[in-house]
């Protein structure tokens, strides 16, 4: 996986991801979306890291609508319009998050290794916070 920096749109996966959703029609972007938290959340045993980097994007595509959420400005993300998201996809969001930060689960165990694991995981925590309110 190739990653230039701790933001959620900041390695290859996410950014495909975001390529994936201006591709999609736009009434299936949501559809997409939903579609990733589900699989991880699903997902038994252990979680490899480009499912956990879509988890990762598609939350901050949702925690961006939310009251404190910060808008997604990186060239990385989509481009085109999202739809307003169902407000169902929150929870989602914060379960399949939850399972990303699992101990099964192989994006945390490569970022602890680096000495941005400690902000990187409060980012995580910053999105999860803001899904929650």
């Amino acid at each position: 996986m190739g990653t230039w920096d701790i933001g959620h749109f900041d390695n290859d996966t996410a950014a495909d991801f975001g390529g994936d959703l201006d591709d999609a029609p736009e009434n299936e972007r949501e559809n997409l979306i939903r579609a990733a938290l589900i699989r991880t959340i699903e997902t038994d045993g252990y979680l490899d890291s480009s499912d956990a980097c879509e988890v990762l994007a598609s939350a901050a595509l949702i925690a961006a609508q939310c009251p404190g959420g910060t808008p997604i400005t990186t060239a990385y993300a989509p481009k085109k319009p999202l739809p307003t998201f169902s407000a169902d996809l929150r929870p989602l969001a914060v379960e399949a998050l939850d399972r990303v930060l699992a101990p099964d689960s192989e994006l945390p165990e490569l970022w602890d290794d680096t000495e941005h694991g400690p902000a990187w995981r409060q980012s995580v925590a910053n999105l999860r916070a803001v899904l929650l309110n």
